[in-house]
């Protein structure tokens, strides 16, 4: 390998740190905001789960990321240079300012701005882009429904039961849905770190004729999310804790059990979703289940509306490093 890329690699591996470290607040934020766990317990707890995830999880989200969303062949240096810079400094703007945005969508983002620069939009895979932009809406509304069905169905099971009574067993069954949607985390978000790798490998001609991911690029990705998730975006946590909704440990449970299910069936088909738009959907869902004024609406749409700037924010810085890498 060339020093070159090496330190790409590294860019990379940063890149999926960064990811761990925004991205923390999906996995503990309820955890931490119901007080279930503390602030270090739940990013270690969230953490160890990352990290798991590699052995249940497998790689069809990489494919997508590494072949799916730009063709193969126009893959170089400064694609990947551009796409790694623009993810990256994204993910720190959108930290500074407490918003739960997607690491995914910055890095698909970036990946976008660079390769029209070098190729124009032929280079692009439309059908990868398209199924990738369309679960922008489909995971934070299938979070939303998921999350609000848990909420009905255990508030009916429970109504008459003693609320200290229901606040002890969900304080434990919280530990399993915030276990559960980590894995679900680290299973999809390790995976699109992992294509990138490979696809910067593959275009150097260092895994020969045939696309397929390492065994070492997969370990080195789960482990830099899992250590990303344990230094924990705080000023994330609190927008997703406290200032959607106010949340109990039933409302933590339904909340991440709605999210994992929509992360493991998408993780399943190769979807590189947001776990972020998941969990904010999922907490939406659940915090409307009182009455919809429960749910603080003006943060939400400051959260929707750094969504829809992700992809065109992160390609333009990606396009503009790539045209002064030239």
């Amino acid at each position: 390998m060339t020093p070159e890329i090496l330190l790409l690699i590294f860019l990379a591996l940063t890149f999926d740190f960064l990811n761990g470290f925004h991205d923390s607040a999906n996995s503990i934020a309820t955890v931490v905001s119901t007080r279930v766990l503390s602030p270090r317990q739940a990013v270690v707890w969230a953490a160890f789960f990352n990290f798991i995830a590699f052995f249940f999880v497998g790689h069809h989200v990489a494919n997508t990321i590494g072949k799916g969303i730009i063709h193969i062949d126009v893959v170089d240096t400064k694609i990947i240079l551009g796409t790694l810079s623009g993810a990256c400094l994204w993910n720190i703007i959108t930290w500074y300012f407490g918003l739960p945005t997607s690491s995914s969508h910055a890095l698909i983002g970036g990946m976008i701005g660079s390769t029209l620069v070098k190729s124009g939009p032929s280079a692009l895979v439309w059908s990868g882009i398209g199924k990738t932009v369309a679960f922008i809406l489909i995971s934070p509304v299938v979070g939303l429904i998921l999350g609000l069905g848990f909420g009905i169905v255990v508030y009916r099971m429970f109504q008459k039961s003693v609320p200290l009574h229901v606040d002890h067993i969900f304080r434990k069954g919280q530990l399993v849905s915030a276990a559960l949607y980590s894995v679900g985390h680290g299973g999809n978000d390790a995976q699109k770190t992992m294509g990138i790798i490979a696809g910067l490998l593959f275009s150097a001609g260092l895994l020969g004729e045939k696309f397929y991911i390492p065994y070492w690029v997969a370990v080195s990705c789960y482990v830099a999310i899992a250590l990303g998730t344990m230094f924990g975006g705080w000023r994330i946590v609190k927008t997703m804790g406290q200032k959607v909704a106010k949340l109990k440990p039933v409302d933590g449970f339904c909340a991440e059990s709605g999210a994992a299910i929509t992360l493991f069936v998408a993780s399943s088909l190769g979807v590189p979703v947001s776990t972020t738009h998941t969990i904010t959907g999922a907490i939406m869902g659940v915090g409307s289940i009182r009455r919809l004024s429960a749910v603080r609406w003006g943060v939400a749409g400051r959260i929707v509306w750094a969504w829809i700037l992700t992809i065109p924010c992160a390609a333009a810085i990606a396009a503009l490093t790539y045209i002064l890498t030239q």
